[in-house]
């Protein structure tokens, strides 16, 4: 039992603390706008914000300007262009991913950083494919500004920086969660943890086969998988 409760910890501190990507900073304890921005940019660059546990990122397109792909549910139910382009609040964000719409947008560099550390050009140093010209990364972003299909797997804000800026849509930040829940899955304890819970589910709630069948399927297929 001791072994289980063990991996449980260890699981759900790998899922709850996973920062997706290697990018640390550290949070003064007072920061202004100012601080949060860097001095040089580039149009064309592409610019990170590590936030708690992922991290969002942009193509800067000039001026102050950063075209970012974000969940957001109102560009699906209303076309003035006015509430559109309005600061997409958190309700707006999670509603849009619970129904996969998205919208690649342009923002201020101060309402895209929302108070964090901006990172110019650090996935430059762990991709495989070269760059290409910053005007070319830029045109790219200008031309997928506009509604479109969110996916944490296949279509988030990393897929569409890495596919401007190198010609790739991938992102690191999803493949590294994939990992942690194959190893979830592979580990046997997994089919153990959830059978036990399985039972606990028929003892609180009685036998039906909303619990009965995912007892017997759920660690079995684990089981098979490990």
């Amino acid at each position: 039992m001791l072994s289980l409760w063990t991996f449980l910890v260890q699981k759900l501190s790998l899922l709850t603390q996973l920062s997706f990507f290697e990018s640390k900073y550290q949070e003064p304890e007072e920061r202004t706008p100012q601080q949060a921005v860097p001095v040089l940019l580039r149009r064309g660059d592409l610019l990170e914000v590590p936030r708690t546990i992922f991290t969002h990122y942009g193509i800067y397109l000039g001026e102050g300007r950063v075209a970012h792909l974000i969940p957001d549910i109102l560009p699906a139910l209303t076309g003035d262009p006015t509430l559109v382009r309005t600061v997409i609040t958190n309700t707006r964000l999670i509603v849009g991913c619970m129904f996969r719409c998205a919208t690649v947008r342009v923002d201020t560099l101060e309402n895209f950083s929302y108070g964090g550390r901006i990172l110019v050009n650090h996935m430059d140093s762990v991709m495989k494919a070269r760059p290409l010209p910053n005007e070319e990364v830029a045109m790219a972003a200008e031309r997928l500004l506009g509604s479109t299909t969110y996916s944490l797997l296949w279509n988030n804000c990393e897929h569409f920086v890495t596919h401007c800026r190198y010609g790739c849509a991938v992102s690191r930040q999803t493949e590294k969660f994939c990992d942690v829940l194959k190893s979830i899955i592979r580990d046997r304890r997994s089919a153990l943890v959830s059978g036990l819970l399985g039972i606990f589910s028929i003892i609180s709630f009685g036998m039906a086969p909303s619990t009965t069948l995912p007892t017997i399927f759920i660690p079995f297929t684990l089981w098979m998988a490990g």
